[in-house]
């Protein structure tokens, strides 16, 4: 129970900050627990965490939209060209937003840190944007659970 709660911690906290790679601390916690229940629990749990702490930058960009300083961000040319790219993608589609959320929470590729930003700014249904994220994150981290199990034992 104790490295259930501290890898759902753990992975609220890298969740909030990029430079603590929940991948290194998976590689470590993965050694301490073995066996495919414990993956798919761990899993759950660094998947859990994650969410929540993707959820605290989603309402950061969606409620600081409107924001001078966010306003003085998206008059700038480049910017505005990449948000208004993502907002024609995305914006009344849901699918394919939860699709491309989708692949971000679990390979990666968009960063998540970047894309639940952009699902705040474009205000993505959070019932959209959560299970979405926790599917996404749960998979990957059991995923890497069941690699370190594999990889000991």
């Amino acid at each position: 129970m104790i490295l259930w709660l501290t890898t759902f911690a753990f992975s609220i906290a890298s969740a909030l900050l990029p430079f603590l790679p929940i991948e290194v601390y998976i590689v470590g916690a993965g050694t301490a627990e073995h066996g495919t229940a414990a993956a798919v629990s761990l899993g759950v749990a660094a998947g859990a965490g994650a969410t929540i702490g993707k959820i605290v930058w989603y309402e950061v960009a969606r409620r600081g939209a409107d924001s001078a300083w966010a306003q003085r961000k998206l008059s700038k040319p480049k910017i505005k060209a990449s948000y208004e790219k993502w907002v024609a993608r995305m914006q009344g589609r849901p699918w394919y937003a939860a699709g491309i959320m989708f692949v971000a929470a679990s390979a990666g590729i968009p960063p998540l840190l970047a894309m639940a930003a952009v699902g705040g700014l474009l205000k993505m249904p959070m019932w959209t944007f959560i299970p979405t994220v926790f599917l996404g994150r749960t998979l990957r981290f059991t995923l890497l659970f069941l690699g370190v199990d594999f990889a000991i034992h």
